[in-house]
C-alpha cells in the first residue's frame, strides 16, 4: 500500500508539472510566470472544501519497546490505513487560506520482538488527526491551481482494541504538518484535488498498565484524491 499510494501520488505531481505548460495558452504566458504575482482562481471570501479518499501511511522511525529501565526488546509497527477526508479552507487573500481537515483511519498496531519470529499484533486503533494548516496558492498555471502550506496536526487515539485482553493505550500526539498539492477546475465550481500531506508525529504507547513501554515516530505521510467545491 505504501509504494502503491507513493507512486500514484508521485505520478499525479510529476504529470500537473508536465502539463501544465502546454495548457498554459489562454491563462497566462509561462515566460511570463512569477509565483506571487497573477490570478489564482480564488477571491478572498472564498470558501473551498473538498472530499478525498486518502492513504494514511505511518513511516515509524526510530521505533522501540522496552521494559521501563531496561533494554530494547523489539521495534513497533502501525499499519498503513485508507479513510475519507473532509476539508475546508477559508481565502483571507487570493493567495493566503487556512485550512482545516477532518479524517479518521484505522490501524493495527504490532511488534517484531528480540527472538521471536515474525510480528506480534498488538491490537488496533482509531485515530483522529484534525490539521490546522495556513497554504499559500501561487498564481494558476495552465488548468493548475498549485498551493503549499504548514501548520499544525493533534493527533488523538479512541477505540483502541488490545488483541490479547491486555491494556493497550496510546498517547495524543502533536506535531508540525506540511502540505503541497493542486486543483484542477472541471465545471461550474468544481474542481479535482491531488494533495500530499507529511506529518511528524512522535507517539508512546504502554502495555499491560506501564509494564512495557513503546515509541514511534509516526511521522505518516497522507496522499488523498478527491473533489472540491468553491463557494
Amino acid at each position: 500500500m505504501k509504494s502503491m499510494f507513493r507512486a500514484v501520488a508521485t505520478a499525479a505531481l510529476l504529470a500537473g508539472t508536465a502539463y501544465t505548460p502546454a495548457l498554459a495558452q489562454g491563462y497566462q504566458d509561462p515566460s511570463h510566470y512569477n509565483l506571487f504575482s497573477g490570478p489564482t482562481g480564488y477571491q478572498a471570501g472564498d470558501i473551498m472544501t473538498h472530499l478525498s479518499i486518502i492513504g494514511v501511511i505511518p513511516e515509524n522511525r526510530n521505533s522501540h519497546v522496552n521494559v521501563p529501565g531496561g533494554p530494547t526488546v523489539g521495534n513497533l509497527n502501525v499499519s498503513s490505513g485508507v479513510s475519507p477526508e473532509l476539508d475546508a479552507s477559508y481565502f483571507f487573500t487570493p493567495n493566503l487560506s487556512i485550512q482545516l481537515i477532518a479524517a479518521t483511519s484505522r490501524h493495527t498496531i504490532s511488534a517484531r520482538l528480540a527472538g521471536v519470529s515474525g510480528n506480534q499484533t498488538l491490537g488496533s486503533t482509531w485515530v483522529l488527526p484534525p490539521t490546522l494548516t495556513a497554504q499559500w496558492h501561487f498564481p494558476q498555471i495552465g488548468i493548475i491551481r498549485p498551493y503549499v502550506g504548514v501548520g499544525i496536526t493533534v493527533a488523538f487515539f479512541y477505540g483502541t482494541s488490545p488483541s490479547n485482553h491486555d491494556a493497550l493505550g496510546l498517547r495524543t500526539s502533536v506535531g508540525p504538518a506540511f502540505d503541497a498539492g493542486f486543483d484542477v477546475p472541471l465545471q461550474g465550481n468544481w474542481t479535482a484535488n491531488v494533495d500530499v500531506k507529511q506529518m511528524f508525529l512522535p507517539t508512546a504507547a504502554r502495555l499491560g498498565h506501564g509494564a512495557v513501554h513503546a515509541m514511534t515516530n509516526l511521522d505518516p505521510t497522507v496522499v488523498g484524491f478527491g473533489v472540491g467545491y468553491k463557494f
